[in-house]
């Protein structure tokens, strides 16, 4: 519980945090000390040292604090505070709500799942930057390690027939052995894969001296799926006991690009990117104390090391907090040369990379502006696309792009209901029930229609009869990659290379990609749906077993009579009632 402060005298001398709001009673900022008054009194000098204390100070109304029994309490108090209000005036992780979590959930039969939710239940990994590697991740270790994936344990499902899950719901695996694979899991999303690999090959053995060999063999295919994963993946370094993070940062106007690095037994084990919110008045050394706050205050394995490339204020302060968190001595160092010099000098250089292709990216934005005569940047472009065959399975896509990059939450795909094939009709149908949905997914800035005048001109009557004309909207003819605008005669041509133009190509080859990818779903899972489960003498059980054997349909449908009858739960009879069907 807070308590407000009418003047900086009456705040005790202990540690503490200090908020400010403004005369709206909105917070402003938020902060840390050893002794609050001492702070607090240092913003209400007659002549403040810094412009942004300035500022801060001219927006300033009222006063609280909270007192905490260490400078080490004020420290973890701030960062879950500034997380919670997000504060106009503190430098924190931007948008840091996208980027999702692995959880390890807190059941009797725990579950891995992806999530942007972080509770007090369960074990959390992340949060990770790169969605698409970590969704593969994810999938390869259920693969992997067999563990449940359904909500509810209510008797075997289909995966544990296709020896995709243990099947702890039926009792085939002991809840000791389920703990073992999750204390496996545990330890890759901790990077110690040696650890793993090591007590599997003993594991291994001992399957093998009792003769399990069955066993054995699946525990032979996971060391080798492992070990295949840390070649494809990790530079391995000389030194195999290395446990480091190392951590580089270019600036880029408001805001600061972050590189971390991860080292775990000696190899690098992945890269990832974030952005700090910052002004041209931080320090460099501001910047990075509140990203080392704010990065391993939440569930996140803390290293014995943290390799800078310059030093930082209140680095034993840091220190002693990181070294609670993993339980023994962290250091944060600034290497001088030798390997750990060039590691500092490798994320250093990738922060740059970075900075350049989001200025790169900025960049193809005021380009679109200027060609199409925008009155605004296009923050937000969405694509649209229609794919079917001779009318069916018709499907229509909605992709947006969010500053120049794939804003994937907000992709959205239409099962059509226009008769066809018809694609002028289906596309007027598409563009109408999305656009119909603006209260609930807000209108872009900019809309590309794949296809010239005609395309375009009726995509302009449905914004008419929408009343929605003041959104701009053109069309994107593939062959000659003419720009097609609203009442103008003539095409505008882009040269090729042009980075404006090479963001309308992606956003239409996006859309395109999209609505396919969900048109031939349709079509398997039709597919799959009409021709097994109308075989004579093909129930769930026999249909599982096919499957699983040859893994698609068009595998059944080469297999010979002889093939199919030898599958479990087959006979001659149905064998040939399957053939005689594809043939």
């Amino acid at each position: 519980m807070s308590t407000k402060a009418k003047s900086p005298d009456n705040l005790p001398n202990k540690p503490g945090v200090y908020i400010m709001r403004d005369n709206t009673d909105t917070i402003i900022y938020i902060g840390k000390a050893k002794s609050l008054v001492k702070r607090v009194k240092s913003y209400f000098r007659e002549k403040l040292d810094r412009p942004k204390t300035q500022i801060l100070m001219s927006h300033f109304h009222s006063l609280e604090y909270i007192i905490t029994n260490s400078e080490k309490e004020a420290l973890i108090l701030e960062a879950n505070l500034i997380k919670k209000h997000r504060p106009r005036y503190n430098i924190q992780l931007k948008d840091d709500k996208r980027y999702p979590y692995v959880k390890i959930t807190d059941e009797e039969y725990p579950r891995l799942v992806i999530t942007r939710n972080v509770t007090k239940n369960g074990v959390y990994f992340g949060p990770f930057t790169d969605v698409g590697s970590v969704k593969r991740t994810v999938k390869f270790l259920k693969s992997l390690f067999k563990i449940r994936t359904c909500r509810n344990m209510n008797g075997p499902c289909l995966n544990s027939q296709i020896d995709l899950c243990y099947a702890p719901c039926d009792g085939r695996i002991s809840k000791k052995q389920y703990s073992e694979i999750i204390n496996k899991i545990d330890l890759f999303f901790q990077g110690k894969y040696s650890v793993i690999v090591k007590n599997l090959k003993k594991e291994m053995l001992e399957a093998a001296d009792n003769e399990e060999f069955e066993k054995a063999a699946v525990i032979r295919d996971q060391i080798s799926s492992i070990e295949e994963i840390m070649e494809k993946q990790f530079v391995e370094l000389a030194n195999d006991d290395l446990d480091q993070d190392v951590i580089a940062m270019a600036l880029n106007k408001n805001e600061v690009i972050v590189i971390i690095m991860p080292i775990r037994n000696g190899k690098i084990v992945g890269r990832d990117d974030f952005l700090m919110s910052s002004s041209k008045y931080d320090s460099a050394s501001e910047v990075m104390f509140a990203f080392i706050q704010q990065y391993y205050g939440y569930n996140r394995h803390v290293p014995k090391q943290i390799l800078l490339e310059d030093d930082i204020d209140e680095k034993n302060l840091l220190e002693d907090w990181l070294s609670d968190l993993r339980g023994n001595k962290v250091k944060i160092k600034v290497p001088q040369k030798g390997v750990k010099l060039r590691l500092v000098k490798m994320a250093k250089k990738n922060a740059e990379i970075i900075k350049h292709q989001k200025k790169n990216m900025d960049n193809s934005l005021m380009e679109l502006k200027k060609y199409l005569k925008l009155e605004k940047v296009p923050h937000v472009i969405e694509g649209y696309d229609i794919s079917n065959i001779s009318g069916k399975f018709a499907v229509g896509s909605k992709v947006s792009f969010k500053d120049g990059k794939p804003n994937k939450k907000m992709y959205k795909r239409f099962k059509m209901e226009t008769p066809g094939p018809n694609d002028f009709a289906m596309m007027e149908e598409l563009l109408t029930r999305r656009l119909k949905m603006i209260d609930k997914d807000p209108e872009p800035d900019l809309i590309v229609i794949d296809g010239g005048k005609g395309q375009l001109g009726m995509a302009c009557g449905v914004l008419e009869k929408l009343n929605l004309t003041h959104i701009p909207i053109i069309g994107l003819a593939k062959e000659f990659e003419e720009i097609y605008l609203p009442n103008s005669k003539r095409p505008i041509i882009i040269p090729k290379n042009n980075i404006a133009l090479h963001l309308l190509q992606q956003v239409r080859d996006e859309s395109h990609r999209f609505a396919i990818t969900y048109h031939r779903k349709l079509r398997s899972d039709n597919i799959q749906a009409s021709s097994l489960d109308d075989i004579a003498g093909i129930g769930k059980k026999r249909k599982i077993s096919l499957l699983k054997e040859f893994g698609s349909v068009d595998n059944i449908k080469k297999a010979s009579v002889g093939e199919l009858a030898k599958i479990d739960n087959m006979n001659q009879k149905t064998a040939e009632n399957v053939y005689n069907y594809y043939h």
